[in-house]
This record gives C-alpha cells, structure tokens and sequence, in this order.
C-alpha cells in the first residue's frame, strides 16, 4: 500500500521523482528572510512540548482554529498546553487539502518519524511520543537547524536592536550555521505610529546620536546601516501595505520630520512623501554596499480592532490588501535607477493579482554581470500553498 503522503508526494511524473530525490532533496537552504530569534539559537532552546513548538506564536494555525470556532481560551489564552494541542488536532482534522495539514504531516513523517494521519485518536500517543524526542539533544534548536540542513539564516531585525546574539553566535565555533542580521527598519517609516518618538530616542541611543532634526536621523540610520554590515548584514526588508511615490522637496520632509517629532499628526500626503524619500535614501545606501533590498507589499494589517487592541500585533488579523502596485513601484525603482544606485532588488506581495505585474516589471531594470538583478520573491503568506507556487 502506498505510503500516506510519502517521500514522492505531489511528485507526478518520473521527471519530477528525480529533480526532487536526486537533486533538491540534499540541496541546502539559505533562508534570507525569517523570524527566527537568535537569541533562542544561541542558547541552543529546548521546546518542553509540541505545543510550545508548534503553536507558540504561530498565527497561521491561530487563525484557522480560529476559523473552526475554537475559543480563544484554546489558542492563546490560559489552558493547558495539552488542551491547545487537542484543539489544533481537532481543526487539523477538518483541513485536509490546507497547506497546513500537509505541513503538520511531513513534520511529523520526516523529523519524528510519525506516519499516521494526526487525529482525535491517536492524538495522546502522538502528543507523548513527540514530547519524548524533544527532551533529546538532537531536538535542541542548534540540532534542528542542522538536521534541516540550513547553511545561512537571516533574522529579521530593528535598526535599533544591538545584535548581541548575532555577536555571541559568530564568536561561538561550535555553531556551524550562518546567522546574520536583515535590517528591517519599518518602524522609521510610520510617522504617525503611536510608539515612533519612543523610537526615535532608541535610535538616537543605539546610534550615539542625539536626534532633534531629519538630517540627524538620516545620519543615526545611516550609522545603524554601516554596523549592520559590519555585522554580516546583506539583506534589508521593508513591509509595505502599498508602495508610495510622491516626489517633495528636502525642506518639505525636514518640516514633515519635524511635525512628528513635536506629535503632531502628519497628513496621508505628508507621510506618502516621507515614505518615498526613506525608500530612497534606504535604496542608495544598500546600493552602496551591495545588499539586497526585499519589498513585501499589499499586507492589510489589524483588521479586527478588538482583538488588536486586547492581543497587539501579528496574532492572526491581517489580510491581503487589494491596492494598485505597477506604477508607484515602477516610479520608485526608476528614481533609484536614474541615480545610479538602485540597489539588487526581490519583490513579493501577498496579493495573488499582482504576480503578472510583478514579474513583468523585472527586467525593466538590469546591470551587466548581476543576472536577476530584480527578482520575484518566493510564494509570500497566503499564496503560501501550492497554487501560490506553482504562479
């Protein structure tokens, strides 16, 4: 009997049977964009349960227990650890044909050993013998990593974050995987975001520059760019609900700086200048020193206010925004281009609409000698599944 979900699963043809087994199986991963926490890394963590692992911050799964009337209580409120694994087994059983359930699946074949299809059933058997192989070392995070067989990872990380872990990691010899820094500096470009002066000051202290005035802070941004190379960093993100492209004057933005810095509200016109001018600067900088610049666009976040306001961010109520892309970005990458400093770019959005517009827009732009200057970034979010793919 053919084995459930087996070694040639969604492997159609001889072709594929050995494009897979014979040369991607074995082939590393280099993940250049994660939420890994190198903290974690370097302390080698050690889950206690599989709920820990699985369920812990994960609001892809959150958000289908959520879809299958689980009680918040169950997810990520106060029952046991137990109880929320029962409630995720439960869901599990109604997604067959959700990229969820063939990931649950091939986690469990091929890094427990477990071949049964995960339900109510065997669910306490299952729950046990996981639990047991995580109190082993070759379960630890460290161990895992290299069980995955992962050369590079890239975190993803505030320009204000002091990469101590980073530092650890690089100076610890036993830890044979790369772990490098991704700059991530979102929260410079959300003027009116309650938390952006407070922010403004970790910059300031990160940076050993006092900011009181737009040039200032493009010198502390500047400063965090240069110590993250220095790092190991060569790759930034940039989280973008639409890509912006208003042209403004210098003078504008230093006086739309300033506004925001007195907490005052900046107008939606004011902030989508901003926003240009940043990607920019940010644009150049990278240029400068080679790295790769990611664009993920079109994420419609914090949608049910309630449970923003109860739960915070990224715990499942973020959705796919329907904004127009192509011409914003194409003026974008123009401006960057025209300067001589367009740095190597990957774009992806989590809009499906958009994969035709993205991928006619990358060979409007090109170097000799860098073939792919500008990329289609892998399957993001919600065209996470097969289909996504497969466009």
């Amino acid at each position: 009997m053919k084995q459930f979900m087996g070694e040639d699963f969604l492997l159609e043809n001889n072709s594929a049977i050995k494009l897979y087994q014979e040369y991607a199986k074995n082939m590393p991963i280099i993940d250049y964009h994660c939420h890994l926490n190198p903290k974690e890394i370097f302390e080698n963590k050690r889950f206690k349960n599989i709920t820990e692992a699985w369920l812990y911050g994960d609001h892809y799964k959150w958000r289908v227990m959520r879809s299958n009337g689980i009680a918040e209580q169950y997810i990520t409120g106060n029952a046991t650890d137990y109880e929320k694994f029962l409630a995720w087994v439960e869901t599990l059983e109604k997604c067959i044909g959700n990229p969820l359930y063939h990931w649950t699946h091939l986690e469990l074949q091929r890094y427990f050993g477990v071949y049964e299809s995960l339900s109510r059933k065997n669910a306490h058997a299952i729950w046990e013998k996981l639990n047991g192989l995580l109190q082993l070392e070759e379960y630890s995070a460290r161990a895992m990593i290299t069980k995955f067989n992962v050369k590079i990872i890239c975190t993803t990380d505030d320009p204000t974050d002091s990469l101590e872990y980073h530092r650890k990691i690089r100076e610890d010899h036993s830890i044979e995987v790369s772990v490098l820094p991704a700059f991530r500096p979102d929260k410079g470009m959300e003027l009116n975001a309650p938390g952006f002066r407070s922010w403004i000051e970790k910059l300031g202290a990160a940076s050993g520059i006092k900011i009181t005035n737009y040039l200032e802070f493009l010198k502390a941004l500047e400063q965090r760019i240069e110590f993250f190379h220095e790092m190991g960093c060569r790759a930034a993100d940039h989280a973008l609900e639409r890509v912006p492209y208003l042209e403004s004057s210098q003078q504008v933005i230093e006086e739309i700086f300033i506004q925001a810095l007195q907490g005052k509200k900046v107008t939606d016109i004011d902030l989508e200048c901003y926003k240009t001018v940043m990607l920019q600067f940010c644009g150049k900088q990278y240029a400068k020193l080679g790295w790769g610049m990611q664009l993920h666009i079109g994420a419609m976040r914090n949608n049910n206010s309630k449970m923003f306001n109860k739960m915070g961010l990224d715990t499942g109520f973020d959705s796919i925004h329907d904004h127009p892309v192509a011409a914003c970005l194409s003026r974008l990458l123009d401006s960057l281009e025209r300067e001589g400093c367009l740095p190597k770019i990957i774009l992806y959005s989590i809009n499906p609409k958009d994969n035709s517009v993205l991928g006619s827009m990358l060979c409007n732009f090109y170097e000799t000698g860098i073939p792919g200057k500008i990329q289609s970034g892998t399957a993001w979010w919600f065209n996470d599944n097969k289909t996504g793919m497969v466009e």
